[in-house]
């Protein structure tokens, strides 16, 4: 039996180049970063040198990056910082329906603080229309925040046309952007944020070390106290090793991000059409605006978790909604805020390919979910009498 990783967007091994950096800060030079010997400079230095090329890889000035230790954490920072640093403006911020839970239940812990948050509705892709974030700007408006790129169904969103609009009217422009830095461009200058977030285990270096990129002027109330590391804004001792491998991977990611690009797409297609041609299987996300790793879809008749365990028994691993979602055998917020009904939502699937995907997975890959699909189907109770959604608005076709 084959093991096929298929679930890239949950996190990525670990690059051998970036493991090879941080072994000297794991072993020999482990100095507490704010220590006065050399031993402390050493660590520094090498954080310094990591925050540059972060910024590197997003186009931004080193000292606008604040390392944090997720993607999760970031988000957090973002949301709470700039609500509760800017609240004598206004407070009312507006996020979108298809944010990761880290932007969601942020915002809910704002509106319990006393907040006013608009949830901005998406197309049938998942797309978050410019003229609604418009629409939804009030004179109390401090905040938006919209994803980047959703890593749940792959829509990459016109967060360009978005910051426009927040400049036009003074407010501040956050977006998540973790699961597209490291595997498109992300240029902060071209995309106009303000803030952006990213994690480095979504581009092949460490679990434990992310960052939240905040433009040069913008300012931000800490959400962890204690310290004077980060500049003052994110107290607690560095995570060194983790730190310099981001800054390798993020300097990897600058350099072969083209070449990332064009391996996995044709492959990534390759998926999507194979199971496209399985009847009743539909495309969740834009067709065609998305990540070029992604692959997302439901199934009409049969549950994700039933697919998600027997793809892994056959040795391909998937998931099944978020990666922070998929063991709440529930449906998915995301699809359900594209218009999809809730039974239809229950039967998604998410393929996420990298740079250790093959052909010859893809190829087993289509084989053995179409047998799946078929079995899943014969023994599925609602298989027949439930209504058709195919030609529903909700569904994206290739």
């Amino acid at each position: 039996m084959q093991n096929v990783y298929l679930d890239y967007v949950a996190t990525n091994p670990l690059h051998p180049m970036v493991l090879e950096a941080m072994m000297p800060y794991l072993k020999e030079d482990f100095g507490n970063p704010l220590s006065l010997y050399s031993f402390g400079s050493k660590a520094r230095e090498a954080i310094e040198n990591a925050r540059a090329q972060v910024g590197s890889l997003i186009n931004a000035k080193p000292n606008e990056i604040i390392f944090t230790a997720s993607g999760a954490e970031a988000n957090n920072f973002a949301l709470r910082g700039i609500a509760i640093a800017n609240q004598n403006r206004g407070k009312h911020i507006i996020v979108s329906k298809v944010e990761h839970h880290s932007i969601l239940n942020s915002a809910r812990f704002l509106e319990k603080s006393g907040f006013a948050v608009t949830y901005l509705p998406v197309d049938k892709h998942g797309i978050v229309e410019p003229e609604t974030v418009k629409k939804a700007i009030t004179k109390e408006t401090t905040l938006i925040s919209v994803i980047h790129a959703s890593p749940e169904i792959g829509a990459i969103e016109p967060i360009a046309e978005i910051s426009k609009i927040a400049k036009e009217h003074n407010i501040i422009f956050h977006t998540d952007a973790v699961a597209s830095t490291g595997n498109i461009h992300v240029d902060v200058q071209a995309l106009g944020v303000d803030l952006l977030s990213m994690t480095a285990h979504q581009f092949y270096g460490p679990k434990g070390a992310a960052a939240l990129f905040v433009r040069e002027g913008i300012r931000i109330v800490p959400l962890i106290y204690g310290g004077i590391q980060e500049g003052g804004r994110r107290a607690g001792t560095e995570n060194v090793p983790a730190i310099v491998g981001m800054g390798k991977a993020a300097e990897l990611a600058r350099m072969n991000i083209d070449k990332r690009i064009s391996y996995v797409k044709p492959l990534r297609d390759k998926l999507m059409d194979g199971l496209l041609r399985i009847d009743k299987v539909h495309l969740t996300g834009h067709p065609g605006q998305r990540l070029p790793g992604h692959a997302s879809f439901v199934v009409e008749y049969v549950e994700g978790e039933a697919m998600l365990l027997l793809l892994a028994s056959n040795g391909i691993y998937v998931a099944s909604g978020s990666a922070c979602s998929s063991k709440a055998l529930k449906a998915s917020p995301v699809l359900l805020s594209l218009g999809m009904p809730a039974h239809l939502a229950q039967g998604s699937i998410v393929f996420t390919l990298g740079e250790g995907t093959k052909e010859e997975e893809i190829n087993y890959t289509i084989d053995t979910f179409q047998k799946i699909v078929t079995r899943l189907r014969e023994i599925s109770p609602y298989s027949k009498g439930w209504e058709g959604t195919e030609d529903a608005p909700c569904i994206a076709k290739k």
